[in-house]
């Protein structure tokens, strides 16, 4: 059995039907896709230099992450920012969208991000006990389900039963940087179904926008617009779920309306005034947080509902973002 064989092999069905019926991953991704994506996870998920839209990526640098966690511990710090971690924040945002159709007025989209959720023991009852008042049309989950970038995932997997059913229908997600693959189908099976470069169709009222989804356009690179966006009729409002903002000038020549996206933790452990130290992307420095706009494309980064590389945040708390489309006049 070839490598490529056993990889097939290994990841089983996915039970996302998407109205085709139930589709392996190879099937749904393509094989070049999935050769790519199972390629890096096996020989580049850890690495610290190269690979990626940025040269240096210091949640692999385990010597990095140690010191900053002992120099947090020596100056008494750390306990304070771990609190930090768990004082989830509900964000608002308006977005005034071209064309959006009247049914959609107010339809309200929730936004989880970079939960990295195996990093803090109790962080998914915090999360759970943030979203129980919450009322929204959608929710959406862009990207970074576990903390380490490699390994087993099985400790997130285990955290997210614990919030997926909470998480009110329909819900879509896609991956980031630090999710494999074969993360995508027990997560499917828990209820929780994937944008792997596809689109859905979203109705209220008998009017329709869409809802596209990429992989990971940060590290892996394996967005592909041009699959995604494939069925969307010319003219119609559209959103697209990316884990970074990286792929801002892509998504503004689609023309996509609205881009949710995360990856860059707002920085995570800022100065005051939420100036980021980090920014971990390569993007303009405005898109690190909050609302943006590029042409006629808006998006919105979030802060990320979770923390990673050492469980703290200062002057920069997580967030769960409540979107709310209305008409522009």
């Amino acid at each position: 059995m070839t490598l490529y064989e056993k990889m097939v092999a290994d990841i089983p069905a996915t039970s996302y039907k998407n109205g085709q019926g139930p589709r392996t991953l190879v099937d749904r991704v393509g094989e070049t896709h999935f050769r790519q994506r199972n390629t890096i996870e096996l020989h580049h998920a850890g690495d610290v230099f190269g690979r990626g839209r940025t040269l240096f990526h210091i949640e692999n640098a385990d010597w990095i992450l140690d010191l900053l966690l002992s120099g947090l511990k020596w100056t008494k710090l750390y306990k304070r920012g771990l609190r930090n971690v768990f004082d989830i924040q509900v964000v608002e945002n308006n977005f005034f969208v071209r064309g959006l159709p009247a049914a959609f007025a107010g339809f309200t989209i929730l936004q989880i991000s970079d939960l990295h959720i195996d990093i803090a023991p109790g962080l998914a009852e915090a999360v759970v006990d943030r979203l129980k008042l919450l009322e929204y049309d959608l929710c959406v989950v862009t990207g970074d389900f576990r903390w380490r970038t490699s390994g087993s995932d099985e400790p997130a997997l285990s955290e997210m039963q614990k919030i997926v059913p909470h998480l009110r229908k329909p819900a879509y997600a896609v991956l980031g940087n630090h999710d494999f693959l074969e993360i995508v189908p027990p997560l499917e099976e828990m209820g929780l179904p994937f944008l792997l470069n596809e689109t859905v169709t979203l109705t209220r009222g008998g009017q329709h926008i869409y809802l596209s989804g990429v992989d990971d356009p940060h590290f892996y690179e394996t967005e592909n617009l041009q699959k995604a966006g494939d069925l969307i009729p010319p003219g119609a409002v559209s959103i697209l779920l990316a884990h970074s903002p990286e792929i801002y000038r892509q998504a503004a020549a689609a023309g996509y309306d609205i881009v949710l996206c995360g990856h860059t933790h707002a920085g995570q452990i800022c100065l005051p005034g939420r100036v980021p130290l980090l920014n971990n992307a390569n993007c303009p420095r405005e898109m690190v947080y909050g609302p943006w706009k590029v042409h006629h494309t808006q998006g919105y980064t979030s802060a990320g509902t979770g923390s990673s590389g050492v469980p703290v945040r200062f002057f920069c708390p997580p967030e769960v973002t409540l979107h709310r489309l209305y008409p522009q006049q």
